[in-house]
This record gives structure tokens, C-alpha cells and sequence, in this order.
């Protein structure tokens, strides 16, 4: 495991474009995923500690988005040949046994990952109606075990901001996780 931090938000970036297959049966993309009021992408996988700390509090707050108008996806990028409990079997059966309230797609020649400039797992991008980028940073406090009860909800009251002003918060936090596994060509 490489330990890795995101870099600062750019924000008004356009979220790249995407079609990618979904554990649904479905294809997904940035317009199919996105709320009224802006869309949250994420990188996640099955296998990173990180993820594992934070993903209740991620089917939480995506969940709660959904009444602000903010849609959400998780995009895995690893190459399941790194690592094997990030399988496309593996990935069904996470969505399924945390009911995902969220299409999780699977970008298999991790170009997705390197248009957006993923760097870890997990990874958050934030953008607004336009999908123009407005938040990139953590999900909370949470490390590899999760943060208190009662840590503030970062991720998810930027994008409660961006869903109200179509801005994200100056102030942002670098999310900290797994680096990606990159495909050896």
C-alpha cells in the first residue's frame, strides 16, 4: 500500500467526459449520473483500507445528497490484477451488500482515472450544475479507521454548498488514501 494525498481543487475544471459500464448492467456517464444541482465522482475500490474506514459514511452522505440535488458515482480504476478483491465480481457484491445508492462503474483501461487525475482511493470530485469542479478534497477526518461519530461531515457540507451557490468552500482538505494500481503496459 502507497500512501497518497490529492492536490488542491481546480476549481471551474469541466469534469471530463465518460461512458463506463456499470455493476447495474447499465453504461454511465457524467450526465446520466449528475443531480439538478451537481454531481459527485469518486474513486473508490474494494480492497484499500481507506475506503473501507469511510464507506458507511460515503452510502450516508450520498444518500443525503440525493435530497440536495447532487447525483454521485464511484469510479474504480484499479487494475484487478494488483489487487483481486477489486474484481468485477467483487465489485457486484460490494454494491450489492452496501446497497449503493450510486451507479459504481468500472474503468478498466483507467483512462478516466488519468483524465480526472485520480491519484488515490478514495479520491472526491465535486461539481456543481455546470460540472464544473468545485470540490477536491476529504471525505472527513477519517483515516484508515474511521474519524469520531461527531467529526464534521466535510465532504458532504462543501457539496450541500455547492448544491445551494454553485461554489465550493475556499478552504478544502486533501483526501489521503491508497495510490491507484496502475496497470504495468
Amino acid at each position: 500500500m502507497v500512501r497518497t494525498t490529492t492536490p488542491v481543487c481546480d476549481f471551474g475544471q469541466p469534469a471530463p467526459a465518460f461512458d463506463l459500464p456499470g455493476v447495474d448492467g447499465r453504461r454511465h456517464t457524467p450526465t446520466s449520473a449528475r443531480g439538478p444541482n451537481g454531481l459527485l465522482v469518486m474513486f473508490i475500490c474494494n480492497h484499500c483500507p481507506f475506503v473501507k474506514a469511510v464507506l458507511d459514511r460515503i452510502v450516508r452522505d450520498t444518500r443525503a445528497l440525493q435530497a440536495e440535488g447532487i447525483g454521485s458515482i464511484a469510479v474504480m480504476s484499479n487494475d484487478p490484477a494488483a489487487q483481486a478483491e477489486d474484481s468485477w465480481d467483487n465489485m457486484v457484491a460490494v454494491a450489492r451488500e452496501r446497497d449503493f445508492p450510486f451507479p459504481y462503474v468500472l474503468d478498466e483501461h483507467q483512462t478516466v482515472a488519468r483524465a480526472f487525475g485520480a491519484v488515490c482511493t478514495p479520491d472526491f470530485f465535486g461539481y456543481n450544475s455546470e460540472l464544473a469542479l468545485q470540490y477536491r478534497g476529504r471525505l472527513d477526518a477519517s483515516g484508515m479507521q474511521p474519524a469520531a461519530a461527531d467529526a464534521p461531515r466535510e465532504l458532504f457540507e462543501a457539496m450541500c454548498q455547492v448544491a445551494r451557490t454553485g461554489y465550493g468552500p475556499e478552504h478544502q482538505i486533501p483526501s489521503i488514501g491508497c495510490s491507484i494500481k496502475w496497470r504495468e503496459d
